[in-house]
């Protein structure tokens, strides 16, 4: 259980925390020096039921207000301390309200020098603590008179610290784990040594973790928790991991990094969140306000994008997204603070919502909806009101690593919503039963409407059909819900194109005879460069517009693609391409190759050999970025089936 003091400079917090635990907090030479708090200090209190509570003595000069934001996220219970002599002063009230924004909900207040105040300057103080925390998360909190030089009121105060401590039991340890790393420092004869406070989960000695938003990847050689060696560390305590792995090093660890389960690793700097803006700012906050990012023991720089309005007013709470400098490791519904970019005040702050925040259409219905449902705290409610707005498809393993939610967690929300689940590479996309219904009507309605527009074409675009539908899934896994038993047999996948499998085209008597005169042509040693249209024509002493006509037909039926104008391959020769084209990729070392590798593979010149990569480029195969090209695999299978799966 950890306890974290709060409080004006020379309020006498780093004395309280000698006379509560007997350790003195001040480690460094330059604190001891200047007989001030610069860095977190730590002590501990071991109890007689087993319980340890451990103190963050935090810096209380303003200067140092962004270490006190760094010891105040990871804490249980706040001690707000005020020195009878000076009463509530500047730093009483910002750290205040840091407490307030990082909803630190359980806390006293220690009325420290007591034995320096008349009972009248006591009970004054009193009143000006009542009136400084009314509104606040210490709104109503017992005030407990000390005095750290003659050990009045100190033991007192530790039985109601521990009795808070006992109220509130421990955190649950079913999430996956991170920790904020706010000291790193390197021991004799031990190594490089990481502390903080575990957020969520738990790690053991030996486990592989990693160091984000780096991505360092680690193994816990041994571990201390409330500064004692332990097997063990899981939500709530304070921790010191000592770490090894290739590339570990001080200099390779910072404070503000997290260590976390390798599932969480996933960096961001864009992130949509809700703001407070604290009520006693001078002016609205407006567009692209720049200030500083506190979150954990972190700090970077940021804009705010106000998803609201064109400003927000003092007191006021609205949605933002925050653009930072640089990426960050974060959790959903993470707390934040605010504070201006020159340190001299705290603006506000929130929690964080969304972790994968969109750089466009950040004002949609849709996102208000979707930030409406990343609001809500329960996951499994959280997660039903995603499924429930636009697009109405979720994907599951994101939302997990966004919430560090445990396997077995997922799995229980999994079973409680009971939605289709799509498997699709690392996602697993989840659509509720009632929108899947809606999707399948959907896509029935569609084809039949465009059969009876275009009865003469082979089908819909693939893509078109899924960018007309809601739910608006993933390419990847529009083609297995394609494949879903309640549509595999009302439609059919023609490579590009799906129709119903009523709808069907098909060549006359007369048309079927010039067809089997022209495919062996396509087809053979010749497929990679085909006879264009006129040479079809020369060649079977037909009329050039009858022959075109006719092979635009056969692309309506799936059997050939108009690669350039007049050029016409069989549907197989291009699908075979495609494949070709993978091949020369994988053999790329970086998944790139150049027209040159493709034509020499398939022989047939440099010209014929860039109107193919051009038709591919157009079909969304290929993505060309100078003379390098890139396959698109959810593509491949446009002009041929690949083995899909669903459940």
């Amino acid at each position: 259980m950890i306890i974290g003091t709060a409080g004006h400079i020379d309020h006498g917090k780093t004395s309280l925390v000698k006379a509560l635990t007997g350790v003195d907090g001040d480690r460094l030479k330059e604190e001891k020096a200047r007989g001030i708090t610069i860095d977190l200090g730590f002590a501990y209190l071991p109890l007689e039921d087993g319980l340890t509570l451990g103190f963050v003595d935090v810096p209380g000069h303003e200067r140092f207000v962004h270490t006190m934001v760094a010891g105040a996220s990871g804490i249980d219970i706040a001690l707000l301390v005020v020195a009878a002599d000076d009463g509530v002063m500047p730093q009483t009230l910002e750290h205040l309200a840091i407490l307030d924004l990082l909803h630190i909900r359980r806390g006293l207040v220690a009325l420290t020098k007591a034995d320096l105040a008349t009972p009248e300057r006591l009970a004054e103080v009193r009143a000006q603590i009542r009136e400084a925390t009314a509104g606040t998360v210490l709104a109503g909190a017992d005030i407990l008179p000390v005095s750290s030089a003659t050990g009045a009121g100190i033991g007192a105060l530790r039985e109601r610290l521990a009795a808070e401590a006992r109220t509130l039991g421990e955190r649950a340890a079913d999430g996956r784990f991170r920790l904020a790393i706010d000291r790193v420092f390197v021991l004799p004869g031990i190594g490089v040594t990481v502390t903080g406070t575990v957020l969520s989960g738990a790690v053991r000695v030996k486990d592989q973790v990693l160091l984000s938003p780096s991505g360092l990847a680690a193994r816990v050689r041994s571990l201390h928790a409330q500064n004692r060696p332990v097997e063990s560390g899981r939500a709530g305590d304070r921790c010191a991991l000592n770490l090894v792995g290739e590339g570990i090093a001080k200099a390779a660890i910072h404070r503000g990094d997290m260590l976390v389960d390798p599932f969480l690793h996933a960096p961001t700097d864009r992130i949509d969140a809700r703001l407070r803006l604290l009520p006693g700012e001078p002016r609205p906050l407006g567009q692209w306000f720049p200030a500083r990012l506190h979150h954990g023991a972190v700090e970077v720089g940021a804009r705010i994008v106000l998803l609201e309005g064109e400003q927000l007013p003092p007191g006021g709470t609205t949605d933002i997204q925050l653009v930072l400098d640089r990426p960050i490791a974060a959790a959903a519904l993470d707390r934040f603070v605010l504070r201006d970019v020159s340190a001299q005040r705290t603006l506000g702050g929130g929690q964080f919502l969304d972790l994968r925040a969109p750089s466009r259409q950040r004002r949609t219905a849709a996102r208000q909806a979707q930030r409406a449902a990343l609001a809500i705290a329960d996951p499994q409610q959280a997660f039903a009101a995603l499924l429930d707005a636009p697009p109405f498809a979720w994907d599951l393993p994101g939302f997990a690593r966004e919430r560090a939610l445990s396997p077995a967690r997922l799995d229980g929300i999994v079973a409680a919503l009971s939605p289709l689940v799509f498997a699709a590479g690392d996602e697993r996309i989840a659509v509720n039963r009632t929108h899947w219904l809606r999707f399948v009507a959907g896509v029935v309605e569609c084809l039949q409407a465009f059969h009876a527009c275009h009865p003469d074409l082979q089908g819909m675009g693939r893509e078109k059909l899924r960018l007309a539908l809601q739910p608006r899934l993933p390419a990847s896994v529009f083609a297995q819900a394609l494949q879903h038993a309640d549509l595999a047999d009302r439609v059919v996948r023609d490579g590009a194109f799906v129709r119903l499998a009523s709808h069907s085209l098909q060549l006359s008597a007369e048309r079927e005879a010039l067809w089997q005169a022209i495919a062996p042509l396509l087809d053979g040693e010749a497929r990679f460069r085909p006879p264009r249209v006129r040479d079809i024509a020369g060649a079977l002493a037909q009329p050039e517009p009858d022959i075109r006509q006719l092979m635009k037909f056969a692309a309506r039926l799936g059997l050939t693609d108009e690669v350039a104008h007049d050029h016409f391959f069989l549907r197989a020769t291009v699908h075979e391409m495609v494949l070709i084209a993978a091949d020369v990729a994988a053999q790329a070392p970086d998944g790139r190759f150049t027209a040159a590798q493709f034509r020499d593979r398939l022989d047939n010149g440099r010209k014929v050999a860039i109107q193919i990569l051009e038709f591919f480029d157009r079909q969304g195969v290929t993505l060309h970025r100078g003379t390098l090209r890139r396959l698109q695999a959810r593509y491949l299978d446009l002009f041929g089936p690949v083995p899909l799966q669903s459940r």
